[in-house]
């Protein structure tokens, strides 16, 4: 899964817990994306499994798409509330943390976990 795919998911997530349902246009709204360029992605997670679609066109999360969002979304929270209470503002927490979040490895992201719980 590449990171944009990632991005995707956890947005969807997000929207779904804000929204009774997920349109490609809610998507294209929040990311600050082109119709063409978040049909294409939900094309993609479709075809990869990761989202369904319904006959009009609202947008779920399968088990596998929902566990990549959570995972995603687990790590933005806990990244940003890090970064938050070592004096990062939390606009700039949030940014950060959205880049971070895709590339740290489980390992390190474990023990930035444990080092929170503190």
């Amino acid at each position: 899964m590449q990171e944009s795919g990632e991005m995707y998911l956890e947005t969807i997530l997000v929207l779904s817990k804000k929204n009774a349902v997920v349109r490609s246009i809610d998507i294209c709204e929040e990311m600050g994306y082109s119709k063409p360029s978040v049909s294409r992605a939900m094309s993609i997670l479709r075809n990869g499994g990761y989202i369904e679609m319904d006959a009009k066109n609202y947008i779920t999360l399968t088990d596998s798409g929902r566990s990549i969002a959570e995972k995603i979304y687990d790590r933005h929270k806990c990244l940003s509330a890090l970064l938050e209470s070592i004096g990062v503002d939390p606009k700039t927490a949030a940014e950060d943390a959205c880049k971070i979040e895709h590339v740290i490895s489980d390992k390190t992201f474990k023990a930035v976990k444990k080092f929170i719980k503190k």
